[in-house]
This record gives C-alpha cells, sequence and structure tokens, in this order.
C-alpha cells in the first residue's frame, strides 16, 4: 500500500478506535452492479461482526444513468444466493461526499480518474483508493470488472473479489479477525 493509502488506512482505524463512524462510500460507474454489491456485502460483515454500529457505508456511481433504481437484477439474484439483500437506490457521487465520508473507494481506473476529476481539494483527492488495494486473494485482476455486460460468471467473479476485499477492509480498520 503506498503512503499515502496507509495514512488513509491509519486514519480509519483512529476513528474506529475512538468510537468515531468510519464512513466508506463505494463507487462504480452506474451504481448498479459493483459499489451496491460492495455496499450490501460490507452491511452484512459489519452487523455479523461488529454491533457498534461504528460504520456509515453507502455507494454512488460516476454516471447519472440509473438515479433511483434498484441494482440490477441479475446482480441481485447472485447476491441473494450468497445470502445479500441488495437495496440500495442508485445515485450519483456528488462534492459532498468527499466531506462526508472518510474513503471512497473506486471499483475501476475510470473510477478513480473520474473521483480524481470531482475531488474538490488535493485533500479530498486523498481519500481516494482502489478497491483492489483490498484485494486477497490471489487473483489476476487488479481492478473489479465490470459484469454488466457478461454472464453469470461475470457477476460470481465480481462477488468474490468484493467479498474478499470488504473483509479485509474490515480487518486492516478494526484490527480484528
Amino acid at each position: 500500500m503506498a503512503a499515502t493509502q496507509s495514512r488513509l488506512i491509519e486514519s480509519l482505524r483512529d476513528r474506529y478506535r475512538a468510537g468515531m463512524p468510519v464512513r466508506v462510500l463505494f463507487v462504480c460507474l452506474g451504481n448498479i452492479c459493483r459499489s451496491p454489491a460492495a455496499d450490501g456485502i460490507m452491511h452484512a460483515l459489519v452487523e455479523e461482526k461488529d454491533g457498534r454500529g461504528l460504520w456509515q457505508i453507502d455507494s454512488a456511481g460516476t454516471g447519472n444513468y440509473h438515479i433511483g433504481d434498484l441494482p440490477d437484477k441479475r446482480m441481485r439474484i447472485h447476491a441473494r444466493r450468497r445470502g445479500y439483500e441488495l437495496t440500495h437506490r442508485c445515485r450519483q457521487v456528488r462534492e459532498a461526499d468527499f466531506d462526508d465520508f472518510d474513503i471512497i473507494i473506486g471499483m475501476d481506473d475510470m473510477n478513480l480518474r473520474d473521483l480524481r476529476r470531482l475531488a474538490p481539494t488535493p485533500e479530498a483527492g486523498e481519500k481516494i483508493m482502489p478497491m483492489s488495494a483490498f484485494f486477497g486473494i490471489a487473483t489476476r485482476y487488479d481492478y473489479v470488472p465490470d459484469p454488466y455486460y457478461e454472464g453469470a460468471e461475470g457477476f460470481e467473479l465480481v462477488l468474490d473479489l468484493l467479498q474478499s476485499a470488504t473483509a479485509n477492509l474490515y480487518y486492516l480498520v478494526t484490527d480484528r479477525r
């Protein structure tokens, strides 16, 4: 992890230890597949592991294509098979998110570029991290691929990557397994 990313994780740990909410925003392009899946998986993990209520989790898209929609039906079906209910309503990233969240996690390079362009200050831009920074499983991916034009395997791959990455994020912040 780069020095800026290490400092960001340490600041999240400090918030958690101080009893302050850790505010996480997951971001993809349309906010109908990857980021709402990460949101749902992270919510389930926090609910299962941490009754302290110290997490604020949301997701958004860099595009405005699906505002108000539920996640893609295929993603909801695949997630439900794993026990996750994805009920998030799509929204677009807004400038206020850089104040409202401590870390903003992009799913791929295009999302990261768009987020850096949207960041109102250099300090706000330091809150941006790639989801791949949290990958823990051996993978050929350095991003979370968009499953929208893929078959079932694409949705399953994304869920595998996100389950691993969200768990690693949780354990990095809480210092527990």
